[in-house]
């Protein structure tokens, strides 16, 4: 999913006049997605691509993309000499791609996917270890969430789970937690409540998988839970 880019055209650079932009989309993890299809000469792409860079690190974007078609093969050298890398290429096209923000870098390291971990912690005061978003969809908006985050290529799964745990985080009264509209509303976020409500009782044991939808999208995850829990859930 991306959303076009509300921003001039053109820009001025160095007082030497106007100089066009590359058009391109934001995504969804305040990036910029670039679908080069137009035939265009090495020097006046070098001349906007420099121009877009420095426009989007002032709107501080975070990673850039850039598809070019297998016709447009002549710009490559002079988006690797820019800073760019190859991330993933099909038959008709190859993706590049550069991080533009405060390191460290979170661009996926594949194309087709990403483990994402989550910890659910509670302490004997029934208090959830909670954290709000720095970054996507639930920045800014209030909301608490456990801890989550992208396994890194190689980790051990156990080991991100602790590290995202170890990150900003806060102590939650469980009620005022699962009192929050995105908790409530069936989907991912009750089946977590569900099930860490079943843990604290003692009354869940094993996994199975259940189709959820995400609460920001259409997208149907698995979510494994206790089966006996699968059908209340």
């Amino acid at each position: 999913m991306s959303l076009s880019i509300d921003s001039s055209s053109q820009v001025l650079e160095n007082g030497y006049g106007h100089v066009e932009l590359l058009s391109g989309c934001n995504d969804e993890h305040e990036g910029v997605i670039v679908n080069m299809e137009k035939p265009m000469d090495s020097k006046v792409f070098l001349t906007a691509l420099r121009a877009s860079l420095s426009l989007w690190r002032k709107q501080g974007k975070r990673g850039v993309w850039i598809k070019l078609p297998i016709g447009l093969a002549n710009l490559i050298e002079t988006a690797v000499k820019e800073g760019f890398c190859y991330h993933h290429a099909e038959p008709d096209y190859l993706m590049l791609v550069q991080w533009i923000s405060e390191p460290p870098s979170t661009i996926p390291a594949n194309a087709t996917h990403r483990v994402v971990i989550g910890a659910i912690v509670m302490n004997d005061k029934r208090e959830l270890l909670v954290v709000q978003e720095k970054s996507g969809k639930l920045k800014g908006t209030g909301i608490w969430k456990i801890p989550t985050g992208q396994v890194d290529p190689g980790e051990d799964i156990f080991k991100a789970a602790v590290r995202e745990v170890k990150e900003e985080t806060n102590w939650m009264p469980f009620e005022e937690y699962t009192a929050q509209p995105i908790v409530q509303k069936p989907g991912f976020y009750k089946c977590i409540t569900d099930v860490c409500l079943a843990k604290v009782e003692g009354d869940y044991i094993g996994f199975s998988p259940r189709h959820v939808k995400s609460s920001f999208t259409d997208q149907l995850s698995y979510f494994y839970l206790n089966k006996q829990d699968s059908n209340s859930s």
